[in-house]
C-alpha cells in the first residue's frame, strides 16, 4: 500500500547539509545543460589526478561507446590513501565489526596504507602485473578490503566472487576473466557458521587453468590443505617479503578497467560488468559524499558485502576516497539476536546507517524491543539499498530505528550504474515512503512505453532509461561487447534500458516498480531465471522447470519454481529437499527456492515459449486473472498449476 504521507526535510539537517534544495536546482540544471563542464568540475575538486585529461567524455550508445575523461592519468589507491596520510594518517579508516559482537578491529589510514603497499610488493613478486585479473574470495575482512586496494593500486583488476557462492559458481567466475591469482581465506564465519572457503575454492581450482598462485587468509584456526607451489599462507607471504618489494602505485588511465563484477543475466551466463578507473571513482566518491551528506567526523556503517556492488563503491571506494570512517560488517543481522545492528550502531557511535529493505522487514517482525534497548543517538542519516522498499518497512525504519528524527535516502542504482543514480539528498529533497525520488546531478532518466516512444509529463508509468551517459556506468561485459549492446541498447535504441519498471508521480517523483525481464531481484540480489531453472534440472530429478518471482514478507521478492519431475520421480518432501540442495550448490543457499510446485506440464505456446506472464499471476495468488490462454498448446496445465499452488498456500 503506497503512503500519500510527505516527510519535509528537518530544519536542524537542512540549514547545514552539503546541498540544499536550491543548490539541489542550480546543480542538477547545470549537470544537464553542461554535462562537460560540470563533471570536469567534479572530478578536479573530488579526485586528485596524476595527469590531466585531454577529453572529457566521447559517447555513443548505438555502438556502444562511452568513454570518460580520456588521456587522464590516476590511481584509486593514491586517492583512497596517500592523499589522506598527511592529515587523516591516525583517523580509523576501517572498524571491522567480527562476527562475534565486540569482536574488532579499527585499521588507521596509516595502517591500511602499510598494508595495501605490501600486499601491492606481493602481488608484483608473484608475477602479476598491469591488466591481468585477480580473483578475491573472502569473507567480510579487512583484508578483502586490501586485497582491492592493492590490485588498483597495481593497476590489476579484481573480480570479487562473493563468499556463499558454490564452487561451480567461483569456478566460471575465474575461468571467464582468466585469474593469475586468488585470494581466499581457510574459513569464513557467518553468524553460527563456518563457511569452508578453502575446500570450497580447491573444489573450484580442480578446472581453472589460469591460476598461479592462491593467497590464503587465516581467518580461523581451521588446518586445510595446502597445495605446495600454489597456495600460501598471506601472512607467511608477507613476512617472508618483509617489506621488500615494489609498492608504487601504477599510473593508469581514466579508461583502463578497475573491477570486473559478475551479475546474474536473462541467459544462464553470468555477466561481467565491467567498471573502470577514473569515471567510476568520481561517481561513488561524488555521490557517497553528497547522498549521504557526509561529515568529517562521521562513522558510516554500509552493512553489504564486498561480493556485491554495494560493497565496491559504498563500503571501500567512496567512503575512503572521501577519507571517511567505513565500518566493515561481518555477521548477520539476526546473529545472535535481531538487536545487532542497534547494538553495534551504540558501541561504535555509528552517526549514517547503510542496509537494506530485506534485512529492515527481517528485524521489523522480530518487534520494536530488540532496536529500543540501544541508544541510536548517535544516527543523523539512514539509507537504504538492493531493492525498492515497502512503505511500511520505511516506516517502520523511520519511528522505531531513526526515532522520527533522521532523514532516510532510498537509494537505486545497479551493479552496471556503478553508482547512485537516483535519490533524495538529505539536505534538498523531502521524502515520500517507498519513492526513490529525483536523479542526482547529470543522470537524464525517462520513462517509455513498451514500442520505446517517450512518455511525457507526470502521473505517468513505463519502463525506466536513462538518455545520457554517466561517468559511473560499465563500459562492456567483459569479452563479449556484443552481449553489453544487445542487454542494455537495443531494445530501445538510443538510450540505456535498466530492466526495471517505474512510475514517475505527479511530483515529478521516481518509483521503482522492479524488473520487467526474467532477472529475480531476491533480498537485493539478482538471479537469473536461467541459471535457476539450469541449477533445478541439474538435480536429476526434474525435467522441465520454470522460475518466477513470488511475494515474499522478508525478502520483497522470493523464488517459486514449477517443476515437471522425471517419470521415475515422486511428488515428495525428499525431491523437495533434492532439488533445493542442487541450487545451493550449484549456485548459492541465497538462490534456494522458497517455493516448490510439482506438476505435469507448464504453460506453453504452440511453438514451445513457456508463458511466464501465467506463472506470474498464479505465484502472486492472482488465480482468476491469468489472461488469455487460447494460445496455448495445452490450456488445461493452467487449472492443475492454480490448484497446485492453492493446495500448497491452504
Amino acid at each position: 500500500m503506497e503512503s500519500r504521507q510527505v516527510f519535509p526535510v528537518p530544519q536542524a539537517f537542512g540549514s547545514r547539509a552539503h546541498i540544499t534544495a536550491e543548490r539541489y536546482e542550480a546543480l542538477y540544471r547545470e549537470s544537464v545543460q553542461d554535462p562537460e563542464g560540470f563533471w570536469s568540475r567534479q572530478a578536479k575538486e573530488l579526485l586528485s589526478w596524476k595527469e590531466p585529461w585531454s577529453k572529457v567524455l566521447t559517447w555513443d550508445f548505438k555502438g556502444p561507446t562511452i568513454r570518460w575523461f580520456e588521456g587522464g592519468k590516476i590511481n584509486v589507491s593514491e586517492n583512497c590513501l596517500d592523499r589522506h596520510l598527511e592529515h587523516r594518517g591516525s583517523k580509523p579508516a576501517i572498524i571491522w565489526e567480527g562476527n562475534e559482537p565486540g569482536e574488532t578491529r579499527t585499521v588507521s589510514y596509516r595502517e591500511l596504507h602499510e598494508q595495501v603497499c605490501a600486499t601491492a610488493a606481493l602481488l608484483r613478486s608473484l608475477g602479476v602485473r598491469k591488466g591481468d585479473r585477480v580473483a578475491i574470495y573472502l569473507p567480510m575482512i579487512p583484508e578483502a578490503a586490501v586485497a582491492m586496494l592493492a590490485c588498483a593500486r597495481i593497476g590489476a583488476i579484481h573480480t570479487v566472487v562473493f563468499a556463499g557462492f558454490s564452487a561451480e559458481a567461483l569456478r566460471d567466475r575465474i575461468n571467464d576473466c582468466g585469474c593469475a591469482v586468488l585470494f581466499t581465506a581457510n574459513e569464513g564465519l557467518r553468524g553460527p557458521k563456518a563457511i569452508p572457503l578453502k575446500e570450497t575454492a580447491d573444489e573450484a581450482l580442480a578446472e581453472c587453468p589460469s591460476i598461479r598462485h592462491v593467497l590464503v587468509v587465516r581467518r580461523t584456526a581451521a588446518t586445510v590443505a595446502m597445495t605446495p607451489g600454489r597456495d600460501l599462507w598471506y601472512d607467511e607471504a608477507l613476512a617472508a617479503l618483509g617489506g621488500a618489494g615494489d609498492s608504487r602505485p601504477e599510473s593508469v588511465d581514466a579508461e583502463d578497467p578497475l573491477f570486473i563484477l559478475y551479475t546474474s543475466g536473462s541467459t544462464g551466463k553470468p555477466k561481467g560488468v565491467l567498471h573502470t578507473t577514473g569515471g567510476y571513482l568520481l561517481q561513488v566518491t561524488m555521490t557517497h559524499r553528497y547522498v549521504f551528506d557526509l561529515r568529517e567526523e562521521d562513522v558510516y556503517c554500509c552493512a553489504a558485502d564486498v561480493g556485491w556492488v554495494t560493497g565496491h563503491s559504498y563500503v571501500v571506494y567512496g567512503p575512503l576516497s572521501n577519507g571517511a570512517t567505513t565500518v566493515m560488517f561481518e555477521s548477520v543481522p539476526t546473529y545472535p539476536d535481531a538487536g545487532r545492528y542497534w547494538e553495534m550502531v551504540e558501541r561504535h557511535r555509528i552517526s549514517i546507517f547503510y542496509t537494506a529493505p530485506t534485512a529492515i522487514r527481517a528485524l521489523a517482525k522480530e518487534g520494536d524491543e530488540f532496536v529500543t534497548r540501544h541508544d541510536r543517538s548517535s544516527l543523523r542519516l539512514l539509507g537504504t539499498v538492493g531493492e525498492p522498499i515497502n512503505p511500511d518497512a520505511w516506516l517502520w525504519y523511520h519511528h522505531v530505528v531513526g526515532e522520527a528524527r533522521c532523514p532516510i535516502v532510498d537509494t537505486w542504482w545497479q551493479t552496471e550504474t556503478g553508482g547512485v543514480l537516483i535519490s533524495p539528498l538529505p539536505g534538498a529533497t523531502p521524502t515520500k515512503p517507498g519513492s526513490a525520488t529525483k536523479p542526482l546531478f547529470g543522470v537524464q532518466p525517462v520513462l517509455v512505453d513498451d514500442e520505446g516512444r517517450e512518455i511525457s509529463g507526470n502521473g505517468v508509468r513505463g519502463r525506466l532509461c536513462i538518455k545520457f551517459p554517466w561517468p559511473g556506468m560499465m563500459r562492456t561485459v567483459y569479452g563479449d561487447h556484443e552481449r553489453f549492446r544487445q542487454t542494455y541498447f537495443s531494445m530501445y535504441p538510443g538510450l540505456y534500458f535498466t530492466g526495471d519498471g517505474c512510475r514517475r508521480d505527479e511530483d515529478g517523483y521516481y518509483w521503482i516498480t522492479g524488473r520487467v525481464d526474467d532477472v529475480l531481484n531476491v533480498a537485493g540480489h539478482r538471479l537469473g531465471t536461467a541459471e535457476l531453472e539450469s541449477a533445478i534440472v541439474r538435480s536429476g530429478l526434474v525435467a522441465e522447470a520454470a522460475v518466477v518471482g513470488i511475494p515474499h514478507e522478508i525478502k520483497g521478492q522470493g523464488i517459486g519454481a514449477f517443476c515437471v519431475l522425471r517419470g521415475d520421480v515422486a511428488a515428495d518432501a525428499s525431491t523437495t529437499k533434492g532439488i533445493v540442495q542442487a541450487v545451493r550448490e550449484v549456485i548459492s543457499p541465497i538462490a534456494a527456492p522458497d517455493s516448490i510446485w510439482f506438476v505435469s506440464g507448464l504453460p506453453k505456446t504452440r511453438s514451445g515459449k513457456v508463458m511466464r506472464r501465467i506463472l506470474r499471476k498464479v505465484g502472486e495468488g492472482e488465480y482468476d486473472s491469468v489472461g488469455d490462454v487460447t494460445t496455448l498448446a495445452d490450456p488445461s496445465v493452467v487449472s492443475e498449476i492454480i490448484q497446485a499452488v492453492r493446495a500448497s498456500r491452504a
